[in-house]
């Protein structure tokens, strides 16, 4: 299985990611996990089926 290469938060580069095996049971009946790690760190994110995505540039605050 090839690797999907993205945009990793904490490595702070596009590195590998895989899928670890899902105690989940969301590949039982065929379907993909949407658990993703990095291959150089190990972060995890959820996928929700579309390619992940890291924000950036915006700094968020709250009001007074």
């Amino acid at each position: 299985m090839e690797h999907p290469t993205w945009p990793c938060p904490t490595c702070g580069q596009d590195t590998q990611f895989e899928q670890p095996a899902c105690p989940d049971g969301h590949t039982d009946d065929g379907g993909e996990c949407p658990e993703w790690a990095c291959v150089e760190c190990g972060t995890a994110f959820m996928s929700g089926g579309v390619v992940p995505t890291v924000a950036g540039g915006s700094a968020w605050r709250r009001a007074a």
